[in-house]
């Protein structure tokens, strides 16, 4: 399973080549697979840049990860560089990413006020990216699911 990646046209409505599968590799180039789950993209994937580097943000989905990896293109390929989002209450976790007025932010959801699946809220904290490019791990405090 992958995500896919495409250029657009300046007209912003039409592909510029072909699509492509996002790639995601280990640090020693080897790309992840589906059955690491731990690591792999599954869902909900969101793109942002910061410094220059492009960061492919994801779900791992069922053990629920938030996870990173980055590339100098936003068509990759990308090295997986880890977590940034623990597991919050509820199935999974989908995100997207936003910087305002100079800070940048992650909008997820949970269910920590209905404890139902399928009435999800609405949540955001703030993302901090450390100096050596690598995003600070948020903690939810979620003890169960």
């Amino acid at each position: 399973m992958t995500c896919k990646v495409a250029k657009l046209k300046d007209n912003m409505l039409e592909f510029d080549g072909a699509v492509k599968d996002v790639v995601i590799n280990d640090s020693l180039g080897i790309p992840l697979l589906g059955k690491d789950h731990n690591r792999r993209f599954f869902e909900g994937s969101w793109m942002h840049k910061y410094n220059n580097l492009y960061y492919f943000t994801y779900s791992t989905g069922d053990t629920h990860y938030l996870a990173y990896a980055t590339g100098n293109s936003p068509l990759g390929p990308f090295t997986y560089k880890g977590v940034f989002m623990n597991p919050v209450q509820g199935w999974t976790t989908h995100h997207s990413i936003l910087q305002i007025k100079g800070k940048w932010y992650v909008f997820y959801h949970d269910t920590e006020l209905s404890s139902k699946t399928h009435l999800r809220n609405i949540k955001v904290t703030e993302l901090n990216h450390n100096k050596d490019g690598s995003l600070k791990l948020i903690n939810t405090f979620i003890t169960s699911n």
